[in-house]
């Protein structure tokens, strides 16, 4: 199903605020009066062109987040949560093992310890494997090999 690529420009537009802002509580209806359309209809309008529906994204990206400032900073485990929007750190600690399969805790420590011995990896690969598991809409697939994203990263070892 094509959709129209007017529409399609409002969409990136509410998705570029969630990238922007996924420490703030957005909340569908305001992002689909970014967008110009009801909050039904920009629900199901950016599964179908995203992969995902908006809160998932949303989450996805606090999650991308948290994970980078436990992996670069010392912030305590609370201070990670809230800088990166949530109210609960119970909230906090169950949506990240959800999504990560591990706590924050064991996230940190790992990453810490990996970080010690990555100096040989190319970085898109570890872009790529610290990635949370989501899934990517076939448009942004194709958009990343057409962009030649995917070719910058060596195939063979050294």
């Amino acid at each position: 199903m094509n959709q129209d690529p007017e529409l399609l420009r409002r969409l990136l537009r509410a998705k570029d605020r969630m990238d922007a802002a996924s420490h703030e509580a957005l909340s569908v209806a305001q992002l689909a009066r970014l967008s110009g359309v009801s909050a039904a209809h920009f629900a199901r309008s950016f599964k179908q062109a995203f992969g995902l529906p908006p809160h998932r994204y949303l989450l996805t990206r606090r999650i991308e987040r948290a994970t980078a400032l436990l992996r670069e900073t010392e912030l305590a485990i609370t201070a990670v949560a809230l800088q990166t929007g949530w109210q609960s750190l119970g909230t906090f600690g169950r949506t990240f093992r959800d999504i990560t399969g591990a706590s924050p805790g064991a996230i940190r420590a790992r990453e810490q310890a990996a970080a010690r011995t990555l100096g040989l990896v190319p970085p898109c690969f570890l872009s790529a494997a610290r990635r949370p598991d989501m899934t990517i809409a076939v448009s942004e697939k194709r958009r990343q090999q057409t962009s030649g994203t995917m070719a910058s990263c060596p195939t063979e070892g050294p």
